[in-house]
């Protein structure tokens, strides 16, 4: 495949269960990128927020932020400022989760933290936002049989993805390809992924919606 067309810096985001980091990791072994994923299996608290959301929300997103941190330091360093990366999040994740989870007063001592982490981030080449109906992504969810998610609940999900949709409405950081998968299978159909290369290799300015069949303007 041609490398040269890619962007250099590609994030994947979308809602839980949608199929984020797949595609994350076969676009960095097909084009040769560093894969920079999110780690919600070291986050020792994921398993008891989904089970009681108040109380430990704040400690799970805490945690999300030292990660952020990390990974930062790892994948965005100014020595590695021409590194190829692709990841399945965007930065401002965090900002969104918060949002959606903590109470007010949490979410001050959260933005507070935070910027004793880090205070910017690097906006991506590209945005591939993925999006799925609520009832197919907790299918995803339970056939994906992860025990800290075995508590998620579909009421949860519609959450998460009107978060996402409004969120991404007013994007405008990075150009941001916007595509459903509810019949997509970027990982076993190579026509998929093979129309969504294509794509991305169009040079995509602003914000495109995909079908994979054909491109809304």
């Amino acid at each position: 495949m041609d490398q040269d067309k890619f962007p250099s810096y590609i994030a994947v985001e979308g809602p839980i269960g949608v199929g984020k980091t797949s595609l994350a990791r076969k676009i960095s072994i097909d084009f040769g990128h560093q894969l920079c994923l999110e780690q919600p299996d070291e986050n020792p608290f994921l398993k008891d927020f989904y089970e009681n959301k108040q109380k430990f929300a704040f400690a799970t997103q805490i945690h999300f932020v030292m990660q952020r941190s990390q990974q930062l330091n790892r994948y965005f360093s100014e020595s590695l400022i021409k590194q190829k990366i692709v990841s399945d999040f965007i930065f401002e994740k965090e900002e969104l989760f918060a949002g959606l989870n903590l109470s007010d007063e949490e979410y001050e001592v959260f933005t507070e933290v935070k910027s004793k982490f880090y205070i910017s981030s690097p906006k991506p080449d590209l945005v591939i936002y993925l999006q799925a109906s609520p009832k197919q992504l907790l299918n995803r969810v339970r056939e994906r049989g992860k025990v800290y998610e075995e508590h998620i609940s579909l009421e949860y999900l519609e959450k998460i993805c009107e978060m996402y949709s409004e969120f991404f409405f007013s994007y405008y950081d990075s150009p941001l390809l916007v595509i459903n998968v509810d019949n997509v299978d970027f990982v076993s159909n190579h026509e998929d992924y093979k129309q969504l290369v294509t794509h991305i290799k169009r040079n995509i300015v602003g914000k495109e919606y995909v079908n994979l069949s054909q491109t809304i303007f």
